[in-house]
């Protein structure tokens, strides 16, 4: 599960896009200004993918933030926010080591795309800077390459969405578990402290989504198994 660093000082601005990542498989650290950054970034070397800064916070300006966390980590993705549209902002942050630049009002799939994107390449960036290792997951015929977040059954290619790949983590990561849907939201969701407005029917319907993209009958299912009165179950077959 990627994780985001996101620093907005205006309350309903960070709400809605925490909601919106959240919803999106990420999991969220919000904080409002500008030395909290600093300080959870200290905190938390190598834990996040992506810093969102807004360029205009107390204590600390995006601008000034960015620069610190660059000189510190060459690799990790940095989105500026600002309400302005002034070139010299876009340029400003840009000089300092963003990857990218939003201005207010932008659309939630706008940010998530960029979000999307610059995950992509931080976790390429970080598994080449170890030795470009493919760290690989397999049961069955499915292979869960964590570099490339990409699932195959077979030769196949199956996509996924973020909550999709989450799921598929955590089963091809403790088979034979039972989980229950408390258990799976945390783990393909976001801390569910974060994510209140998630009910556990949610799960339900991201299996049968899953189902229907892996199993050769989804209505009989041999991977993903219900387990009665608790959740779900990866079952561990033998590879072909």
């Amino acid at each position: 599960m990627a994780t985001i660093l996101f620093a907005e000082d205006e309350a309903t601005i960070r709400e809605f896009v925490v909601v919106n990542l959240a919803r999106a498989g990420y999991k969220v650290t919000a904080v409002s200004d500008g030395q909290e950054v600093i300080d959870e970034f200290e905190k938390n070397k190598g834990d996040f993918e992506v810093v969102i800064l807004d360029i205009m916070m107390p204590n600390k300006d995006g601008v000034e933030v960015c620069k610190y966390i660059r000189k510190k980590d060459r690799v990790i993705g940095i989105i500026m926010l600002s309400a302005k549209a002034q070139d010299m902002d876009k340029v400003s942050g840009l000089m300092v080591g963003a990857d990218d630049y939003l201005t207010k009002p932008f659309s939630p799939s706008e940010l998530l795309a960029r979000v999307d994107a610059l995950c992509r390449r931080v976790v390429a960036a970080r598994e080449q800077a170890s030795g470009g290792h493919h760290y690989i997951l397999k049961s069955g015929p499915f292979k869960l390459d964590l570099r490339q977040r990409r699932l195959f059954k077979d030769a196949e290619l199956i996509d996924l969405t973020l909550i999709e790949y989450g799921m598929m983590l955590l089963f091809l990561s403790n088979k034979n578990t039972a989980f229950t849907r408390m258990q799976i939201m945390e783990a393909a969701w976001t801390n569910i402290h974060d994510k209140k407005d998630v009910d556990e029917k949610a799960v339900d319907v991201n299996v049968r989504r899953l189902r229907m993209k892996i199993e050769d009958t989804p209505s009989n299912p041999v991977y993903i198994s219900t387990v009665w009165g608790v959740g779900y179950r990866w079952e561990e077959l033998a590879t072909r």
